[in-house]
């Protein structure tokens, strides 16, 4: 096992930073009353996992997320304007403003899928390992979760089968320490997580969220593993600099807990290691923040801008081509009181 970082320190930077800014952008749409639905959940504080991890997928590789994985799908390369357009129920969003911020999902850059349900996509991947080591398509599936998964039994179904079958399939834990407001040593008495995915056969490590090389480094040698049919859980330990959802406060959290936690700030560190070994000027990477600050106000426009989904829309992609859309239940209606045939 080798979890010497070797790594692009710079583009891992960006790619953080494109997501810290990202979710404050959502933030703000939420609070203007532009977002679709009430619930937002954001990973502030997580970004390392979504860039260490993805920052070593290859193009063929295909991914679930969880509730909170907005900045998963940006690391993997995702417009930020189609997201956010996504967010905010919008026509030119990835499903049509019909996914939302907890249900984005686009086939091409391999994203099964979002799912708003604890664990619910973990057991996709496990199907599209089955999958890939059939048709011989040297791709691992990866599925991104958070703590409270850990507590479900679709996870140690699915990591069961994954090292019964020598899939190239790897579970990556987000634990940001609390399930909505509980924290996970209240959760559960053990909170070593890997040795539960080492009990089933698969090779499991853990890393602190604070250092992204360390991070993209133990996920290196997890996703080589993976490939040659060995598959890996990986927890990466990070602190929620927020609530659960927007609206949430914290309240079973003290201020002091928060502050301290905040220090464990992913971007800040890599900023500064960025500078304290040369690799980058403090100008420079101001005028990168400025750049990407621009990036992310333009989604907001963009969003503002788009239209809402037609109704008649509404099971576009939903059935397969081909098949006949049910008849919306409005339409019916006004067909009825027409005194038309039913």
């Amino acid at each position: 096992m080798n979890l010497k970082p070797n790594t692009n320190l710079s583009s891992l930077y960006r790619t953080m930073r494109r997501i810290r800014t990202f979710e404050e952008r959502v933030g703000e749409l939420f609070v203007r009353g532009q977002s679709a639905g009430s619930m937002l959940h954001l990973s502030i504080g997580e970004e390392s996992s979504a860039a260490g991890v993805c920052a070593v997928m290859k193009p063929q590789d295909t991914f679930t997320t969880h509730h909170r994985g907005h900045g998963i799908f940006l690391a993997r390369g995702a417009d930020p304007k189609r997201m956010m357009a996504e967010i905010g129920g919008k026509e030119t969003g990835y499903c049509h403003g019909k996914g939302g911020s907890m249900h984005i999902a686009d086939m091409a850059l391999g994203h099964l899928g979002a799912n708003a349900i604890v664990g619910g996509g973990i057991p996709a991947v496990v199907g599209a390992g089955l999958s890939s080591k059939r048709l011989k398509q040297d791709s691992v599936s990866v599925a991104f979760f958070g703590d409270g998964a850990m507590q479900q039994g679709i996870l140690y179904e699915s990591m069961n089968m994954a090292a019964l079958w020598d899939l190239p399939v790897l579970f990556v834990c987000i634990n940001n320490q609390y399930g909505m407001g509980t924290r996970i040593d209240q959760a559960t008495r053990n909170t070593a997580f890997d040795q539960r995915a080492k009990a089933f056969g698969l090779n499991g490590t853990v890393v602190n969220g604070l250092d992204v090389e360390e991070v993209q480094a133990a996920a290196r040698w997890l996703m080589d593993e993976a490939r040659n049919g060995k598959p890996g859980f990986l927890s990466v330990e990070v602190y929620r600099f927020f609530g659960h959802a927007r609206m949430d406060k914290s309240p079973y959290r003290d201020e002091a807990e928060e502050i301290d936690g905040r220090k464990k700030d992913p971007v800040l560190f890599a900023r500064n290691k960025l500078i304290e070994t040369g690799l980058e000027t403090e100008p420079a990477l101001d005028e990168t923040d400025r750049t990407i600050a621009a990036e992310m106000d333009a989604t907001i426009d963009f969003t503002v801008e788009s239209k809402a989904p037609q109704l008649n829309t509404m099971f576009r992609d939903v059935y397969a081509v081909g098949e006949p859309e049910p008849e919306p239940v409005r339409t019916r209606i006004d067909r009825v009181l027409a005194r038309e045939d039913i």
